[in-house]
């Protein structure tokens, strides 16, 4: 029976529920030094903390987090079992045990839960089984009793809002969004487009979606191959009001298009509203941030804190200036030239004025190029889409139609403005069949603006 039960933890874990662990892990840093082991740990409930952030750094690897939690897991079915064989007969002590256990396992399952809690309830459970292994019958209330005080200091208390709610239940569409928040930090494109498919409706997945089509070079083309929610499904609103998940989303947007202010900005942020305030994923951006912006003294006090972790310290030591490899400094060198040098306040909601800035720094950021052309056509305007369309760019089928609507307003559709935007004459005829079956041409830009028009 507990065979099947830790391999039904493992299972779920790894298979079902694989993000939710990682992201425990990036939420959180254990730090290889004694005097921060000795200064984060010191006080009471030291031996929880510690353990819970030993552990929760190895999450980082896809099957051994689920081995951990399912051995956790599986050790509360097993004490409590052999606690209640000291009252109970062996087919009540397995249906108390298997209540433990299934209640255990949902609460893991909680988006908030800290996997501090397991390891407390284990470690009381422990405890309480030590004492009634006592031989003599006084002896064992009196070691309990000095147990349980020993769990206070070392393990804190047995509930705390800390840990979670009391009762959790599985939430796959949540854990396939951490899922895409983990695979755009990794910069998996092709599994961001896999696992936003399902979920399109949501501006988080249509967000990553957008970003990953973005950086494949087919960000215009597929735009309205999918629903969006304006223009939130480009840009995410970097705010200390917002969770750390959007706004770590936000961030790295503007990472990829080559915006350190901002990316340090959003990576700050998420910092500060993460449980613990020491999240490694927001270290790791903070880090390759403040390199591209060649703020080498930011950029090795990371790094440095990074070098003494199991997981990050080869990867820290790798880009830590002054050892940085010839080949390592030429690219961030080379990274850095494209990079807008202007040093002047922007914020994230007004992106327009950033992709211009970072178009006038490099204008072969096509990137930048395709996100503000389609932040124009996602905010209806037209006379700034004209504006930044570079004459003899390839064009788009969404990009012919909204030249073909501008045209059309101002009364220049003719033969001559069609071949100066290399619009062949097949596109106005495909026009006209528009207006006369809108619902034929949902994925296109006629159909998002008809719409967005009437709304108006």
């Amino acid at each position: 029976m507990a065979a099947g039960a830790f391999l039904a933890a493992f299972g779920f874990f790894f298979l079902a529920y694989p993000y939710h662990l990682m992201r425990r892990e990036q939420m959180t840093l254990f730090v290889y030094d004694w005097d921060y082991i000795r200064q984060t740990y010191r006080g009471g409930e030291w031996l929880s903390r510690f353990a819970c952030d030993f552990l929760d750094q190895f999450f980082h690897l896809p099957a051994v987090g689920p081995l951990i939690v399912a051995l956790l897991l599986t050790g509360i079915g097993y004490v409590v079992y052999r606690i209640c064989r000291h009252f109970l007969g062996q087919g009540l002590s397995l249906g108390v045990a298997a209540l433990f256990y299934a209640w255990s396992f949902l609460r893991e399952t909680e988006n908030l839960y800290s996997t501090r809690y397991t390891l407390v309830v284990l470690g009381y459970l422990a405890l309480v089984l030590a004492a009634l292994q006592l031989r003599k019958w006084w002896m064992k209330p009196v070691a309990c009793l000095l147990f349980l005080v020993f769990g206070a200091w070392a393990l804190g208390a047995p509930a705390h809002k800390y840990y979670g709610k009391w009762w959790g239940t599985p939430e796959i569409a949540y854990d396939r969004m951490i899922g895409l928040d983990t695979e755009v930090d990794r910069e998996n494109w092709d599994k961001v487009l896999r696992l936003s498919e399902k979920d399109l409706y949501m501006t988080e997945a249509s967000f990553c979606y957008n970003l990953a089509s973005a950086r494949k070079g087919r960000l215009g083309p597929s735009l309205f191959k999918h629903s969006q929610n304006g223009v939130n499904s480009l840009f995410i609103r970097i705010s200390t009001d917002r969770s750390p998940f959007s706004d770590g989303l936000a961030g790295e947007l503007w990472f990829q298009l080559g915006d350190m202010t901002i990316a340090e900005q959003s990576a700050i942020i998420a910092l500060q509203a993460s449980p613990k305030h020491n999240g490694a994923r927001y270290i790791r951006r903070l880090a390759r941030a403040s390199l591209l912006s060649g703020e080498d003294a930011s950029a090795q006090k990371y790094l440095t804190l990074l070098s003494r972790t199991l997981f990050y310290g080869k990867w820290a030591r790798h880009l830590m200036p002054g050892g940085q490899s010839e080949e390592v400094a030429s690219a961030l060198q080379e990274t850095r030239s494209r990079l807008s040098r202007e040093d002047f306040v922007h914020y994230s909601t007004r992106p327009r004025p950033v992709l211009l800035g970072l178009l006038a720094a490099n204008p072969s950021n096509s990137m930048a190029r395709e996100y503000l052309l389609c932040y124009d056509l996602m905010a209806l305007d037209l006379d700034h889409f004209m504006e930044d369309y570079p004459e003899g760019m390839p064009a788009a089928s969404i990009y012919e139609e909204a030249i073909l609507i501008w045209l059309s307003m101002n009364d220049r559709l003719d033969g001559e403005n069609l071949a100066r935007y290399g619009i062949d004459s097949s596109a106005v005829a495909r026009m006209e069949r528009f207006f006369q079956h809108p619902d034929r041409y949902r994925n296109t830009y006629w159909y998002y603006y008809l719409n967005a028009m009437n709304d108006e």
